[in-house]
């Protein structure tokens, strides 16, 4: 089995050489790091984390933290910009799920486990307290967050309640004026901000267009397609429909347009719908929505803290930051300005 040593007198050089190259650490130019790399790939070297992290401290792997909700379609593609960036500069990236008795009890981080375990952790739409931002920043290990800012942790985001503003906009001036939102889950132990701000920005659009909102045509939703269902179950419950209706999200907008077409509903003309995210699948439903750069936002985040580990105990090591990425209306199938005859 090829070892350090033996890439290291390949290419004569020190095995700490070897060790920094392929592990990103500085001190070895960029001419030098590309050989010794190139060296490691002919040999078939794969470099051992727990070996590399004995003389520096370091273990090689990036820790990623989600919380229990973390299975739908935008997790996964934030954790696959992540990745693709961490697995690229040669670190391992280790996964954290959460589970729901863990954020109940609110041990929401174990900092000395992670702290054993990698050089770095980004945390996943995983809001925290004070406490826990606190046990991350005392952990001496960069951090980094996707979704809700906290301070004292550098964050990339979206503007969430512009989110909302964008698409009720959208829907106002198609003429609607009885519009529904389904999202949000008053019962969540972790106090997700994301749809409440986006139901805020539905809100604002909604009295600026004066129309008061009307707590009859919310429902709540978590961030799944069988909770689009139920919504759309419970607005048809409490009558009449609305004319259109604001998903929190792509996947739950995907199942307010499956339970209104097999209740016979015709879409767009008698219900429009806008969801969040821009789905891999939106397409395929005609869905108009407001997209948002998710798997750019784990590579961006993902950059960030390479950064800050390459840097981190020195004079240019970055402060906090929150990067904010834009978003976009896309405009499908799903919507259309309101029939007279809409309500049936």
């Amino acid at each position: 089995m090829t070892g350090i040593i033996d890439v290291a007198a390949r290419a004569g050089v020190s095995a700490t050489t070897v060790s920094r190259a392929l592990r990103g650490l500085p001190g070895v130019s960029d001419t030098r790091r590309r050989m010794i790399r190139d060296i490691a790939a002919e040999m078939g070297y794969v470099a051992s984390p727990s070996a590399a992290g004995l003389p520096t401290g370091r273990t090689g792997a990036v820790g990623v933290v989600s919380p229990p909700v973390a299975s739908g379609w935008y997790f996964t593609a934030i954790a696959e910009g992540v990745q693709e960036v961490i697995s690229g500069a040669g670190y391992d990236v280790l996964r954290y799920g959460l589970t729901h008795i863990e954020t109940e009890r609110r041990h929401a981080v174990d900092t000395q486990l992670l702290r054993k375990r990698v050089d770095g952790l980004v945390v996943l739409s995983l809001p925290l307290t004070p406490d826990e931002v606190n046990a991350l920043v005392t952990m001496q290990r960069p951090v980094i967050a996707v979704g809700p800012v906290m301070p004292g942790i550098s964050t990339v985001r979206i503007d969430d309640v512009e989110v909302g503003r964008t698409a009720v906009r959208h829907l106002v001036n198609l003429g609607h004026r009885r519009i529904g939102f389904a999202g949000g889950d008053p019962g969540h132990s972790l106090g997700f901000p994301v749809a409440p701000d986006r139901q805020q920005g539905y809100e604002e659009v909604l009295r600026e267009a004066g129309i008061e909102p009307d707590p009859k045509l919310v429902a709540p939703a978590k961030f799944i397609a069988e909770a689009g269902v139920q919504a759309y179950a419970e607005f048809k419950r409490r009558g009449p429909l609305p004319t259109a209706i604001f998903a929190v999200s792509d996947e739950v907008a995907m199942g307010v347009v499956h339970a209104a077409r097999a209740d016979g509903v015709r879409m767009p003309e008698d219900l429009s719908v806008v969801g969040v995210d821009d789905h891999d699948l939106a397409w395929v439903f005609g869905l108009t929505t407001v997209a948002q750069p998710v798997r750019e936002q784990g590579r961006i985040a993902a950059d960030s803290l390479l950064e800050r580990m390459r840097t981190f105990g020195t004079a240019t090591y970055p402060g906090v930051e929150v990067t904010t990425m834009p978003t976009e209306l896309i405009i499908r199938s799903s919507t259309a300005p309101p029939r007279a005859a809409a309500h049936r």
